[in-house]
């Protein structure tokens, strides 16, 4: 199965080659409580960005860990790019994914703000 998602306004387009989870993450670092982030992340090859490469912009933070994206046009973060211990990653904002009900989700919450 597959899901997909966008920036707000709909410059930025996305697919996931995986099934949509059951489960997310909540961080409550600065960046992701003030965004109010719920996430999912996916190894790179799982992850499709099918449009708006030329709408993105990136901002860093802390150690640089995670390459934020976010679109020029309405400021949305869909997803960010990121390393785990098993590779590349792409942390989904499952905000920005219409077919995923966030309240049905178990949620993990993460203390971020202690890394």
């Amino acid at each position: 199965m597959t899901y997909s998602g966008s920036c707000h306004c709909g410059a930025v387009t996305f697919t996931v080659d995986a099934d949509p989870p059951s489960e997310a993450m909540s961080c409550n670092c600065s960046h992701c409580s003030r965004k109010g982030f719920v996430l999912t992340f996916v190894p790179v090859d799982q992850f499709h960005l099918d449009s708006g490469a030329e709408q993105l912009t990136d901002y860093l933070f802390y150690k640089h860990a995670i390459t934020h994206q976010f679109c020029k046009t309405c400021g949305t973060e869909a997803f960010a790019l990121g390393k785990s211990p098993q590779g590349e990653m792409r942390a989904i904002n499952l905000r920005c994914v219409p077919a995923i009900d966030i309240g049905t989700l178990t949620i993990q919450k993460v203390d971020g703000a202690r890394f």
